[in-house]
């Protein structure tokens, strides 16, 4: 199939600012560019999206610019009915068929092509086709007008705001979050547009339709096949001889594949018709599975499927990257928990809601592959797709499928919004449920060929309507191989609409929350961090939603904010001695979560002192993320099985620059958070049980651990050691925790009021770290005050560093060593710590390093980085900054960043960001006991002429040392 897609070239123009009809634009008098009423227009987008691209409104997402922006529902829908134009070249070829496809649209739209109407019906989560043969220009200069309809019932937004506004918007097959939320901001336009992708496809006379994939396994996963089924369309009027060809192949290295299996089919399809066609299956003997992050790789196989018509040639093609896999899910006797299980493995899950990445649909493939990354960095093995968002797109899943994502996806349902909200309203869901179940329906097919596709579930706190549940239910009900029924079905399961993955009605039914939809996920502010490890703390085996702060750095502050903004939260001491925080009125806007809870939670930024301006409080603020979202996932972590089987953190992101829940920003800078995550949910672990003390070491893969001991060392503010012990060698077998020892230096006499604690696990044999985890703590009833006076202590440090660049990217190793000594100390000569090198379990662990190692062996392809000098490649050369210090003791909370120097910076509202985001970092946030060395790896584009600057920053390092 040839494809051409229409992602450029396009403006858009007000409805009602065009007097002309689509007929007139796509003939006579088309736009000539950009000039009033048009401006160039963001396609795939949304309207408001091409208004921010153009100008026309300031960034909604803006310090309080949102409120400067007229809401469609004081507009009237016609404010943000657009038109949309573009144009194209195609010449059309003998016996071709050739289609114009829209993926989605939000929420109906009339098409022109060449002066010829067509119509996109409602329904934000459909796609459409529409024939185009005969209505292409001979010329090949073809002219398109797209004019686009926001939804029917847009709503009004309360002065109070509201979880989804007036819950009007749930009248409609459509996003609901677009009226707000208490995490969001209401969207204007609400989301208007042609948001996915627009495409031409060419085929001869007989086109390929929806595909589906399924494998089956037996004996153990030995023996395992392709089932596939697809839909065969003829345009033709005459009856088609065909020939259906299905190619595996698989990746041996770089650009070499291995053809696995080639078969051809003969049919016949009559003239003027489709079928629906089942291939024989295909035979793989111990194909390589495909499991998720942290389990081992995500093998993906290229399927191909061609057909050929006699006396035409190829017709039409379709490939997709599959994997080998089972998933199974099901409710935990022990636990009452959702369970699932991939290829016969229980997967503990541990990961985050997922709501959009950007508000106004700016969904790019770059976006989406940095946003999974991030995901699959922390260590996280499912993202749930809220039902108030998005069915996501198949970029979204692609990345999932590549990194290892588990995805539970949701249909477009909430509580809030149908039927459980305030005020109570759509008790019965949309309006139109034909509507609905069409989506559904297209979703389906659009959808589940990914691997990554774990589970769908009806909606968010809340169960479809009757009918739409019941059909549901049809849709996805699981073919008997995907049971644990003993029923014989002698169908081919490629012939069910999906039938390999389980559907639950909604996110706290059957295995989540309570299993009986009361409202029982949560919470969503600070907690005390030993909370996480007590029973009480959360009853039931599956918490779908639990949420707490997430304060970006001080910099996102400033270039999302204007200095207004930049005032931190008034403290203020009530009677029973808690401390309540009043945020700025543009943080309040910004969903701003307190780091307080009064009467349950002390502040927690003033733990570590009062803070003195925005860049203070930010700081204390990561040290409060870090610690926050670590207990989070070693409190569930350390109940594995016996008490719990997953946890999703609410949220792990936000589609725009809120100030809660987050691991990393709308601008792709990660907080602390994102690190506490990352090291809490390694696939080994060693960690410390902040309620009982006793050290325990989290085993989650399908291996058994031998000669494994602990490391632990207590070190004070002054450099000193007064706490060491290695514990004997033992094992830990798979998918437990285990109990070691307690700490007991918090007992001793002569214990400090603050101190650190180092955990390191490693392989007796061969002294290789395994898993390591650093703690900053305090007695009862201390606080972390002294830590200021620790500021002043500042420890010197060794930092080298190896920089490769191919292109645009920079692939940097840079080893940091804390140089200081203590003579008293003595500690095992365990190897140099590299995060990456030590994940054993996780495909992606040693990517970065592969990457590293291949451009290396490619002298043209890389350079080394010396001080802002290019130099040509010698292994023997190597960067090296010290950073002199008087002290002996811990480099506490180290972090690095990178920015773009004099020639790159951004400016918005007069502030300058040198950062240069996305930057994927294997460790950040990270302390050094004397002597200790760790491993980081960063990876990262710039813009062309940029040189970057690598700079390092840490609690007791005031200034900012430039170490690259």
């Amino acid at each position: 199939m040839a494809k051409k897609v229409l992602d450029s070239g396009w403006l858009a123009a007000r409805s009602t600012e065009v007097s002309l009809t689509g007929v007139q634009l796509t003939t006579t008098h088309p736009p000539s560019g950009p000039t009033t009423p048009w401006m160039e227009a963001s396609v795939p987008g949304t309207v408001l999206g091409t208004l921010v691209k153009s100008k026309a409104v300031p960034d909604p997402f803006y310090g309080l610019n949102n409120e400067a922006i007229i809401d469609i529902a004081d507009s009237g829908r016609e404010y943000y009915t657009f038109w949309f134009f573009t144009t194209f070249d195609y010449s059309l070829s003998a016996n071709q068929h050739v289609d114009l496809n829209f993926r989605a649209i939000n929420y109906s739209a009339e098409v022109y092509l060449n002066g010829h109407k067509q119509t996109l019906p409602k329904g934000m989560f459909r796609r459409h086709t529409l024939d185009i043969t005969d209505i292409l220009n001979p010329s090949g200069n073809n002219l398109l007008a797209v004019l686009v309809y926001p939804p029917d019932h847009p709503g009004t937004i309360p002065e109070e705001g509201g979880q989804g506004g007036d819950h009007e918007i749930g009248k409609d097959v459509a996003t609901q979050y677009v009226e707000g939320w208490d995490w969001m901001c209401p969207i204007r336009d609400r989301n208007t547009g042609i948001w996915d992708e627009v495409s031409i496809t060419a085929t001869g006379p007989v086109k390929i339709i929806d595909p589906h994939l399924v494998s089956t396994f037996f004996d153990e996963f030995k023996r395992s096949y392709l089932h596939t089924t697809v839909e065969l369309q003829n345009k033709s009027s005459w009856v088609a001889e065909c020939t259906v060809t299905l190619q595996v192949t698989t990746e041996l290295e770089e650009n070499i594949c291995l053809v696995e299996h080639f078969q051809n089919s003969d049919l016949t399809i009559p003239a003027k018709s489709g079928i629906e066609y089942t291939l024989p299956p295909l035979f793989f003997y111990k194909p390589n599975l495909w499991w998720p992050n942290g389990m081992g790789k995500q093998s993906l196989y290229n399927v191909e499927i061609s057909v050929d018509v006699k006396g035409f040639g190829e017709s039409d093609s379709w490939s997709h990257y599959f994997g080998f896999r089972k998933i199974e899910s099901t409710i935990d006797s022990t636990t009452g928990g959702r369970l699932f299980k991939v290829n016969g493995q229980p997967v503990f899950i541990r990961g985050g809601n997922w709501i959009l990445s950007d508000g106004l649909l700016r969904l790019t493939k770059k976006r989406y592959m940095v946003d999974i990354k991030f995901h699959a960095d922390m260590n996280f093995n499912m993202l749930r797709c809220w039902g108030g968002g998005l069915a996501e797109r198949p970029d979204f899943y692609h990345y999932c499928d590549i990194y290892g994502l588990l995805v539970w996806q949701e249909f477009w349902i909430t509580g809030d919004v149908d039927g459980r909200g305030i005020p109570i309203s759509n008790i019965n869901g949309p309006l139109d449920h034909d509507l609905f179940l069409l989506c559904a329906r297209d979703t389906i097919k659009l959808l589940r060929n990914h691997a990554s596709l774990a589970l769908w579930v009806g909606g968010n706190e809340q169960v479809p309507p009757y009918d739409i549940n019941t059909a549901l239910k049809s849709y996805l009900k699981l073919h008997p191989l995907f049971t644990n029924e003993n029923i014989t079905d002698s169908t081919d399961p490629s012939k069910y609409m999906d039938g390999t993955r389980a559907y639950v009605q909604g996110s706290m039914w059957d295995g989540f929350a309570d299993g009986k939809g009361n409202f029982t996920d949560g919470p969503y502010e600070i907690q005390n961090s030993e909370d996480f490890f007590k029973d009480s703390f959360y009853k039931y085996g599956f918490n779908p939603e639990v949420g707490s702060v997430g304060v970006p750095v001080a910099a996102t502050i400033r270039a999302t904010m204007p200095p207004e903004g930049w005032s931190i939260p008034i403290f203020k001491k009530k009677s029973n001695g808690y401390v309540e925080e009043t945020p700025n009125p543009i943080w309040e806007y910004h969903k701003y979560i307190p780091y307080s809870k009064p009467g349950k939670v002390h502040d927690q930024i003033l733990m570590y002192g009062y803070p003195k301006n925005l860049d203070d409080f930010c700081e204390k603020a990561q040290l409060v993320n870090y610690v926050q979202y670590r207990a989070l996932l070693e409190g569930w972590t350390s109940r594995m099985w016996t008490k719990y089987t997953g946890v999703l953190i609410w949220k792990t992101q936000n589609p725009w620059t809120g100030l809660r829940g987050q691991f990393y920003d709308h601008l792709h800078d990660q907080t602390a958070g994102f690190y506490g995550c990352r090291s809490a949910a390694e696939p080994v672990h060693v960690q410390l049980n902040l309620a009982t003390y006793f050290i325990e070491v989290v085993n989650t893969t399908a291996d058994e651990l031998t000669d494994m001991a602990v490391e632990i060392s207590v070190w004070d503010l002054d450099g000193a050691c007064p706490y060491y012990k290695v514990t004997d060698k033992m094992s830990v077998p798979p998918k437990k925790v285990k109990k070691i020892i307690e700490m007991i230096y918090p007992k001793s006499k002569n214990a400090k009021p603050v101190y650190f604690v180092l955990l390191k696990l490693f392989r007796a044999s061969d002294m290789a770290i395994v898993s390591r985890n650093f703690y900053w703590l305090h007695l009862s009833g201390e606080d972390y005050t002294l830590l200021e006076e620790y500021r002043k202590k500042k420890v010197s440090l060794k930092i080298t560093s190896d920089v490769l660049i191919s292109g645009s990217t920079y692939e940097i190793k840079m080893c940091l060593e804390n140089s200081s000594t203590n003579s008293t100390t003595k500690t095992l000569d365990l190897k140099t710590f590299d995060k990456d090198e030590s994940n054993m379990y996780n495909s992606r662990s040693t990517q970065l390093a592969e990457n590293f190692e291949k451009l290396k062996r490619k002298p043209s392809a890389w350079t080394r980085f010396f001080g802002g000098d290019f130099v040509s490649s010698n292994p023997n050369y190597v960067k090296r900054c010290e950073i002199n210090g008087t002290h002996s003791g811990v480099a506490f909370f180290l972090h690095i960043s990178v920015h773009g120097g004099e020639k790159y910076h951004q400016v918005n509202n007069g502030y300058v960001d040198t950062r240069i985001l996305p930057v994927h970092y294997s460790e950040n946030y990270f302390s050094l006991v004397p002597g200790e060395k760790v491993n980081v790896n960063l990876s990262f584009e710039v813009p062309d002429g940029v040189v970057p600057q690598v700079l390092l920053t840490g609690w007791n390092y005031s200034e900012s040392h430039r170490v690259l």
